[in-house]
C-alpha cells in the first residue's frame, strides 16, 4: 500500500467520526469574523481567537479550500487574509491593492445575480469597501495580516456555512480536462494539477508545502505537465490532503510532539474486517505512549512492563485486550525541503511485528544498571543524550535519526554512524559513566552481532548475543577490548580514592586515547596508578582495589594492542561503564568510597 492509498483509506475512517471536512473544505486559522448587516455594512468585529498561556491564537475553522498560491495573486472565496479582504496589510504590501481588487472581482464574479441574504449582504460590503476605512471602529490594528471570514448580523453560522454559498461551492466543484486512470483509486477521473498544500511539518514554509508537486521540465516526463505526471484523481487528492492535515495538527492524537530529529512523524492505522475503531485506536494510543512515555512515574512503569511482556514473547493481545496483532499499522515520517516535503521513511506493517521489533530494539539496548529508571527512552531521548552536542534537540543529526527510526521500527541493523557518534562524543568530552553511550553502543554491536546468525529471530541467538555483549558487568569476559575499558575504571578510581576531588582526572585527559591506543597510553597510566595505590596502602584503604586490578590483568595478554577499531572501542566503552557501576558491590570497597566522599566534603567547607 503506497502513502496515498493509506491516507485516503484513512480519509473515510476520519469521516466516519464525524472529523473530516467535507470536500471543497479545509480547516485553517482563522483570527476574525466580520459582521456586516443586511445592507452590507459592518457593524462588529468578533475575535475568534483563543488564549494559549499568555498568547491568543486563531481557531482552526472549517472554510472552503484554500487556494494554492505560489508567486500568484489568487484569493479565496468567502475568506482570506486581511490584505485579500480589506486592502491592508501591517508591512508595505507592495501587492495589498492588486490582491484585494482580486478578491473583490472573485466574488463579484461568483455571487452575481445571487438572492440569498447572506451573499447580497458580503457583495454590498465589497462593494462599498475602501481600505481607508479600516482606521475607522470597529477595526483593530490586530486584524491584519490574519485570517477573516465574514458573518451576517443575527446569526451564529458563518456567510460561508448558508445553504446558499454551499450551493455555490458545489455547482463550481469538479475540474475539467481529459479523464486518466486514478493511481490511488483506479477508477477514471479528470487528474488534480496542484495537489494539495500540507501544512504543520515542522521546519517546512509556515504557508504549507507539496508533498506531490512537479515544477520544473526535469521533474516531468512524455511531455506531461504538474500532476499529469502522477495522475491522482481531484477526489483523491482532496482526500490525502485532508486525511493528513488532519494528523499534523498539534493537538493530533496522531503526532508525535517532538518528533524524530527533523521529521514529523505520524502514525495511524486501519480499520478492516478484522478490527475495528475501538483496535485501531488502541493500537495507536499504545505505539504514542511508547513513543513519548509519559512523564507519570505508574504511567512509565505500566509502559515498562508491557514492554517486558512482548519481550518474553506474549502477543500483543497479552498487554491489552483491545489490540490485535493484525492490525494493520503505518508510519510516516516527514522532513522539510524548501516548498516540498520529503519523506524521511514509510513503514507500514501488522501492528504485532512493529511491537515485537521495539521489544528486540529494548532488548538489544538492556544495560545494568539501566540510565533512564522507570521511563523506557524515547528514540529522540536516545539520541539527544548519546549524540547531539550540548544535549539539544537541534543539534541531532537529521539523517543519522532518520535511520535509527527506521532501524527500530523495521527491525534493521542500526546505522554504523550511531556507534561512531556516540565514540566522538565521548572524545568530544561526554560522560561515559552515565550508561547513555554504552547502551547505545551495545545495542548496534548486540544486533550486529545477532542478525550475523542464521537465525536472528531464533530466542537462542538473543541469549548468544547477550553472552557476547553483555548487560552487566562481567569479569569472566575474552575480549580484551572490555577488560581495558575495565581496566582503566579501575585506575580512575584508584586515582579518586587517593586524591579525592582533582581539576582534570585521568578520564579528562585520557579516556579517548586509552580507548583507540591502549599500548600507548597504558604504560603511563600504570605508572600513575602505582603511586595511587602506595597512597592508598599507607592509608590502610584500597585493598579490595588492588585484587581487582590484579583479577582485571590476569585476563589480559603480555602485549595491550596498539590501536583499538571501532567496535572495540565500544566494547572499551561497555567495559568502562560496567566495571565504573559494578565494583563497589562489596562493603569494604562502599566504606572506601564513603571515606572519600566524607573527605571532600570536609575539603569543600
Amino acid at each position: 500500500m503506497t502513502v496515498l492509498q493509506a491516507l485516503d483509506a484513512y480519509y473515510e475512517r476520519m469521516a466516519a467520526r464525524g472529523e473530516a471536512e467535507p470536500p471543497g473544505f479545509s480547516r485553517e486559522k482563522i483570527s476574525f469574523a466580520i459582521e456586516i448587516s443586511e445592507q452590507g455594512t459592518p457593524v462588529a468585529i468578533i475575535d475568534l481567537r483563543a488564549a494559549s498561556g499568555k498568547k491568543l491564537v486563531p481557531q482552526l475553522l472549517s472554510v472552503p479550500a484554500a487556494v494554492k498560491r505560489t508567486a500568484g495573486i489568487l484569493p479565496n472565496l468567502f475568506w482570506d487574509k486581511s490584505s485579500y479582504v480589506l486592502g491592508r496589510t501591517a508591512g508595505e504590501g507592495k501587492r495589498t491593492g492588486q490582491e484585494h481588487e482580486a478578491f473583490k472581482t472573485l466574488h463579484r464574479e461568483r455571487l452575481a445575480g445571487a438572492h440569498d441574504e447572506g451573499l447580497a449582504a458580503l457583495s454590498a460590503f465589497l462593494e462599498n469597501w475602501t481600505p481607508d476605512q479600516f482606521d475607522a471602529s470597529p477595526f483593530a490594528a490586530d486584524m491584519l495580516d490574519t485570517n477573516i471570514v465574514f458573518r451576517l448580523r443575527g446569526e451564529k453560522r458563518f456567510i460561508h456555512q448558508r445553504e446558499a454559498a454551499r450551493a455555490l461551492l458545489a455547482a463550481q466543484a469538479g475540474g475539467e480536462g481529459a479523464q486518466v486512470n486514478c493511481l490511488v483509486t483506479g477508477g477514471r477521473a479528470v487528474a488534480q494539477r496542484l495537489h494539495p498544500t500540507i501544512k504543520g511539518v515542522n521546519g517546512a514554509q509556515s504557508s504549507g508545502a507539496a508533498l506531490v508537486s512537479f515544477n520544473l521540465d526535469a521533474f516531468t516526463s512524455y511531455g506531461k505537465e504538474q500532476g499529469d505526471n502522477a495522475p491522482t484523481s481531484e477526489a483523491a487528492a482532496f482526500r490525502y490532503g485532508a486525511a493528513l492535515n488532519g494528523m499534523l495538527e498539534r493537538a493530533s492524537r496522531n503526532r508525535l510532539s517532538r518528533g524524530i530529529g527533523d521529521a514529523t512523524v505520524v502514525f495511524w492505522a486501519d480499520t478492516s474486517e478484522i478490527v475495528d475503531e475501538a483496535a485501531a485506536q488502541a493500537a495507536e494510543d499504545w505505539f504514542a505512549a511508547w513513543a513519548e512515555p509519559p512523564d507519570d512515574a505508574d504511567e512509565a512503569r505500566k509502559i515498562r512492563q508491557q514492554l517486558d511482556l512482548v519481550m518474553e514473547g506474549r502477543p500483543v493481545e497479552a498487554i491489552d485486550a483491545r489490540l490485535h496483532g493484525r492490525t494493520r499499522f503505518h508510519v510516516l515520517g516527514l522532513a522539510p525541503n524548501a516548498a516540498r516535503l520529503s519523506v524521511r521513511y514509510w513503514l507500514s506493517d501488522d501492528f504485532g511485528a512493529f511491537v515485537a521489533r521495539l521489544a528486540g530494539h529494548y532488548r538489544d539496548i538492556a544495560i545494568e544498571p539501566t540510565p533512564w529508571g522507570e521511563r523506557p527512552p524515547s528514540i529522540s531521548w536516545l539520541l539527544l543524550k548519546t549524540t547531539a552536542m550540548l544535549e539539544k534537540y537541534d543539534n541531532i543529526p537529521p539523517l543519522l535519526a532518520g535511520e535509527i527510526a527506521r532501524a527500530v521500527l523495521e527491525g534493521t541493523r542500526y546505522p554504523r554512524s550511531l556507534l561512531a557518534a556516540a565514540i566522538m562524543r565521548l572524545r568530544a568530552g561526554d560522560d561515559p559513566s552515565t550508561g547513555w553511550h554504552a547502551a547505545v553502543i551495545r545495542a548496534v554491536l548486540a544486533r550486529d552481532f545477532r542478525l550475523k546468525l542464521p537465525d536472528p529471530h531464533a530466542p537462542e541467538s538473543h541469549d548468544r548475543a547477550k553472552e557476547e555483549l553483555p548487560v552487566s558487568l562481567q569479569k569472566e569476559s575474552s575480549n580484551s577490548a572490555y577488560q581495558l575499558g575495565r581496566l582503566f575504571a579501575a585506575y580512575e578510581t584508584a586515582q579518586r580514592l587517593a586524591l579525592g576531588k582533582v581539576n582534570a582526572t585521568i578520564r579528562d585527559r585520557y579516556f579517548g586515547a586509552a580507548s583507540a591506543t591502549p599500548a600507548s597510553i597504558f604504560p603511563l597510566l600504570m605508572r600513575g596508578v602505582q603511586n595511587h595505590l602506595g597512597k592508598l596502602r599507607k592509608s590502610g584503604k584500597g585493598g579490595w582495589l588492588e585484587r581487582e586490578i590484579e583479577e582485571i590483568t590476569g585476563h589480559l595478554g603480555d602485549h595491550l594492542p596498539r590501536s583499538l577499531p571501532l567496535e572495540a572501542q565500544g566494547r572499551f566503552v561497555l567495559g568502562y561503564y560496567h566495571q565504573r557501576k559494578g565494583q563497589f558491590a562489596n562493603r569494604e570497597a562502599e566504606a572506601d568510597l564513603a571515606s572519600t566522599d566524607a573527605e571532600d566534603h570536609d575539603n569543600d567547607e
